[in-house]
């Protein structure tokens, strides 16, 4: 027999919550499509949960940051940020576009080779490369952006060893007026450090100090610190020219531009909060054509820009497995997906839609996913409609970090499938299996019969 649909009377205290430009009722609409494919038609398909990503959406997404900064700036590069999202299919779309690769670990470097991109146009970043690592990068002609003293010492005792003149930048850590200051990594431009690196590496003659670098830090909502950076680095770009007389070839100013999500406790949703891309581009472009570099001289400007160019093009679709009553009378509504595949509902109050039309009436509502731990909420508090059993939703703006960040744990992580531009959806990642997971494990022969 069909279960009925039931919800026992109760009487609420409403908080309609601040006023904004829908009055109090809730913006909220179905969304039954994601480029042109039924939500139902996905999840028959792939099971769910499913991760959907929007190649239409990515390479818009690309082409509006490249706009922004060459009609600024006459010499911009573009560098993936593998730690993003490091699928290949992900990868290679922007590869197509014209984006270097820009990564932070061995394992992302030797992807970024398995993708066919060019070692002379791979970026290593981190600040724990191994020698191993190190001698791949020199041996491929990579740009080896260097953190710390030590990895100077020893990136310059490989370079003798491999009778070789690696390409180098230094990361620098400054004060752009955005607190508190990112000064982890790299070397600090206030205390005299950076110079002091760049003195080591003119003078010791190993290797070939080719850039400046810099990331000034995460989901960054001013754009006018990244001027500040652009400033510095053009005015320390001038001091090397000065002091030896050596004409750096590109600055790198990183990433950390922010997505249209909304981070916990914003008073503004991500949409009015984030800057656009041309708000980014202006200060920075503008603090270097005004440094006094010489036109001969201006150098390539580089971005490493990951979040802002995928995360508006990536979906997390579910399906509702069960609701009940807390005790201060919310509704709790349990998802198929948690925080172990949506590891960025840490920080971000994700805008969550249902995909099937709903009535007017909505109430406040706490999302846990399935896990069998406490931490396991999607969204604290959300307005949405009630939502029944094997109803399905679609989370926003899920693209970056996710696929990188989530594990596997309690539940076997799902399929991540593409839209491709020619509307044809692909598998991009197979779901996970038992044997899958298993492959790796290894059982010692005495414990592979238990007696119970």
């Amino acid at each position: 027999m069909k279960k009925q649909a039931y919800e026992r009377p109760i009487i609420q205290k409403l908080n309609t919550g601040l006023m904004n430009k829908y009055g109090t009722k809730t913006e909220y609409e179905p969304v039954t499509h994601i480029d042109g494919h039924a939500v139902h038609d996905l999840l028959q398909a792939h099971g769910s949960p499913l991760f959907v990503l929007s190649e239409k959406t990515m390479r818009q997404a690309f082409r509006d940051a490249n706009r922004a900064f060459k009609t600024r700036y006459p010499k911009v590069q573009f560098a993936w940020s593998y730690k993003t999202n490091y699928l290949s299919a992900v990868c290679n779309v922007y590869h197509q576009e014209g984006s270097w690769a820009e990564v932070v670990s061995g394992f992302e470097y030797r992807k970024a080779l398995d993708n066919k991109v060019p070692g002379t146009k791979i970026i290593f970043n981190g600040p724990a490369k191994t020698g191993e690592e190190l001698e791949l990068a020199i041996r491929h002609d990579s740009l080896i952006h260097i953190d710390h003293f030590d990895e100077l010492y020893s990136l310059t005792q490989l370079a003798e060893n491999m009778n070789r003149r690696p390409r180098v930048a230094i990361r620098v850590n400054m004060d752009t007026g955005v607190y508190p200051m990112w000064d982890r990594f790299g070397f600090n431009y206030e205390d005299g450090q950076a110079r002091d690196a760049i003195h080591m590496i003119v003078q010791g003659d190993k290797l070939e100090l080719v850039g400046l670098h810099c990331h000034i830090g995460t989901f960054m909502l001013s754009p006018s610190a990244y001027g500040v950076a652009a400033a510095k680095l053009s005015q320390l770009v001038m001091e090397v020219k000065k002091t030896y007389g050596k004409t750096l070839q590109y600055i790198d100013l990183g990433g950390g531009f922010a997505s249209k999500n909304t981070l916990k406790g914003s008073y503004l949703q991500g949409v009015d909060a984030c800057p656009t891309i041309d708000q980014y581009a202006e200060p920075i472009c503008t603090a270097i054509l005004n440094a006094g570099f010489t036109e001969d001289e201006l150098p390539l400007l580089i971005l490493e820009t990951g979040r802002a160019l995928i995360d508006e093009a990536g979906y997390l679709l579910g399906t509702v497995v069960s609701n009940k009553r807390l005790a201060d009378g919310r509704r709790a509504t349990i998802l198929d997906f948690g925080v172990n595949i949506l590891f960025t509902s840490f920080w971000y109050d994700h805008r969550i839609s249902p995909a099937q039309p709903f009535g007017q009436y909505t109430e406040d509502a706490v999302l846990y996913g399935p896990l069998c731990m406490n931490i396991d909420v999607v969204r604290e508090h959300i307005t949405l409609p009630p939502l029944k059993k094997d109803d399905r939703v679609v989370v926003h703006t899920v693209g970056a970090y996710n696929m990188t960040q989530w594990m596997q744990f309690i539940t076997l992580r799902p399929a991540v499938v593409m839209v491709g531009k020619d509307q044809t959806v692909s598998v991009v990642r197979k779901r996970e299996t038992m044997a899958s997971i298993q492959q790796e494990e290894q059982v010692p022969e005495h414990l592979k019969h238990p007696d119970l």
